[in-house]
């Protein structure tokens, strides 16, 4: 598990253009503890400044003009170029293309666009002309996920910058660009950091959890619990534990059906589970959290089958009821 702490994220850049954020992004991968590294800069446009930027310094740049091409086709092109340079992430810098669904689709939750407003206000294009129409003080930048909505995914990160009396599109354009350069690389260094982060693990977890009927939160023995069934006679059915034990795991504990089916998890997929101090003798399992590409369709799976060994018979009727249709 040290290997995989220690790993850092591998993330290809699409410009179209000059590519400051890019070079941005780029500068700061090579300072001091930064959590990922760029193995790609990709471009619709061959003569793109930013290219040669990038091929200056050592990194594998990719060029495919979108003229003439279906954008499904050239989407593909792209998605190839980012997939053989081994990136797990793609972020947007500059990228002057509306990407096909099945693009976005294919890199849901890991792509990330920076946007010139502050969403949501002003999605779209001339965001500095309509802020300085409307008589706003402020204007900025948001790090955003990409999804086929334009500019709607969840926002990571904003920059505010003042409007000045007598500002421009252009002057304010200015002073925002210096901004994105250093919002930008600080908020993709914490998103590709969310897989090690207790803080924004336990969010993921908690919003699943407490989204099963008749759910709360109550601390037990120094963790957050789950449990269900009420104040008074309420069971837990699972458990977020920060490096517990001595552990170097960040994980969520849920039951299981029986010993057997503990061990058998254990030892067939280690990567993924482990059997816990204290909680596993009596048959639970613990799912590493802290360990990139985790399947978080799983763990709400797993969430929901513990709640349902827990909770009163009342509530699993009715959610079998509910299966039903």
């Amino acid at each position: 598990m040290a290997d995989e702490v220690s790993e850092k994220a591998r993330i290809a850049i699409l410009i179209s253009g000059a590519g400051t954020n890019m070079a941005a992004l780029l500068y700061a991968s090579r300072m001091g503890e930064c959590p990922y590294e760029v193995v790609l800069v990709a471009s619709n446009d061959p003569a793109a400044p930013g290219l040669a930027l990038a091929a200056l310094e050592g990194v594998s740049t990719f060029a495919l003009s979108h003229k003439g091409m279906t954008r499904e086709a050239h989407d593909a092109a792209m998605d190839a170029a980012v997939l053989e340079a081994g990136a797990d992430h793609i972020v947007l810098a500059g990228y002057m293309r509306i990407l096909s669904d099945g693009f976005v689709a294919r890199w849901e939750g890991r792509m990330l666009n920076i946007h010139p407003s502050l969403l949501p206000q002003y999605k779209g294009l001339d965001t500095f002309a309509r802020a300085i129409a409307a008589g706003d003080s402020h204007a900025g930048a948001s790090v955003h996920l990409v999804t086929s909505e334009l500019d709607a995914g969840e926002v990571l990160a904003q920059a505010r910058v003042a409007i000045a009396p007598g500002d421009t599109p252009e002057t304010l354009a200015e002073r925002v660009r210096l901004a994105e350069h250093q919002l930008y690389p600080r908020a993709v260094a914490d998103y590709v950091s969310r897989w090690r982060d207790p803080a924004a693990l336990l969010e993921r977890v908690r919003a699943l959890a407490l989204a099963l009927p008749e759910t709360d939160e109550r601390e037990s023995h120094g963790s957050p619990g789950f449990r269900v069934g009420g104040e008074k006679s309420g069971k837990f059915f699972a458990y977020f534990a920060d490096q517990h034990h001595g552990t170097p795991h960040i994980a969520l504990l849920v039951r299981t059906g029986s010993m057997d089916e503990l061990m058998n998890l254990v030892e067939s997929q280690p990567d993924i589970y482990f059997k816990p101090a204290y909680y596993g003798a009596t048959g639970w399992v613990g799912i590493i959290l802290n360990r990139p590409g985790v399947d978080w369709d799983a763990v709400g799976e797993w969430l929901e089958r513990s709640w349902r060994g827990a909770a009163p018979r009342r509530l699993t009727r009715l959610m079998d009821a509910a299966d039903q249709f």
